[in-house]
């Protein structure tokens, strides 16, 4: 599995500049507004929650939570998504740290974020039962995580897909690696959401909920950042600390802004 996760690595990297500059026409589009309203109806009704955008690719969702008065950390593996971001974060006028990191064992210590966010992000991963642990392990008793994401590896192959959506641009030599990775990833996978639902109860979270319909309000109709898999939203919790008393509670670890044990 460390050879795809190479392959894989090296995928994203070549569609860099492509992606970025999709994801900004993105950001400038009514297509915000909807991440915006989603993430409104999810995260707890107030500011200054700490964040972690995981996969955060050229920044659009950090961006997006920052601007909601957030304090957002965004890591992706690949070097140039994380210099597209920080590019793009700044033109925004928005603050967010951006790490260069495995999403799948994130430098982080332990209970650093209220809220770990991912988009498109959780299919690629080759550990995924395992970066749910880790995840785990990085939110505050309590946190919250929000998962993002479609079944793409069960996804009909990208030649037979709607002639207009997101992944038009991409080129025939990554057409064929895409393909590539992807059955090497379902080979381990089993149907989504219902396959996360049991490794996030395995990694200890509770509350589990799953939205089958995000796609249905987030692409109302067939257009450049159109995305022809259905995504799904799946919520879930790290259990809160143990009561101690009659409506007494342990508070939450609270830290600076989060940063890595390293610096990439």
């Amino acid at each position: 599995m460390e050879q795809i996760k190479e392959e894989i690595a090296a995928y994203w990297s070549s569609r860099t500049d492509a992606f970025s500059a999709l994801r900004e026409r993105e950001l400038q589009s009514p297509m915000r507004k909807r991440w915006e309203q989603e993430l409104l109806s999810i995260l707890p009704p107030k500011t200054g929650l700490r964040i972690l955008d995981a996969g955060t690719g050229s920044g659009f969702l950090a961006i997006i939570l920052a601007s909601m008065g957030h304090q957002v950390t965004g890591i992706d593996m690949t070097e140039s998504m994380c210099s597209h971001a920080e590019r793009a974060a700044k033109k925004a006028g928005v603050q967010v740290n951006f790490f260069a990191m495995d999403a799948e064992n994130p430098g982080f210590l332990a209970e650093s974020f209220d809220v770990i966010v991912s988009r498109n992000l959780t299919w690629n991963l080759p550990h995924l039962g395992e970066t749910y642990m880790a995840w785990h392990r990085i939110l505050k008793p309590g946190g919250m995580l929000v998962n993002f994401d479609g079944d793409y590896c069960h996804e009909r192959p990208m030649e037979e897909l709607v002639s207009n959506h997101a992944h038009k641009s991409i080129g025939k030599k990554l057409q064929r690696d895409y393909e590539h990775f992807k059955a090497a990833l379902a080979a381990g996978q089993g149907l989504r959401p219902a396959w996360d639902m049991v490794l996030l109860r395995q990694a200890g979270f509770e509350k589990i909920s799953v939205d089958s319909a995000l796609s249905q309000r987030i692409y109302p109709q067939i257009d450049e950042f159109y995305n022809p898999t259905p995504m799904f939203t799946i919520q879930s919790y790290k259990p809160a600390l143990p009561q101690v008393a009659a409506g007494i509670y342990f508070p939450s670890a609270t830290w600076a802004i989060p940063t890595p044990v390293y610096q990439p």
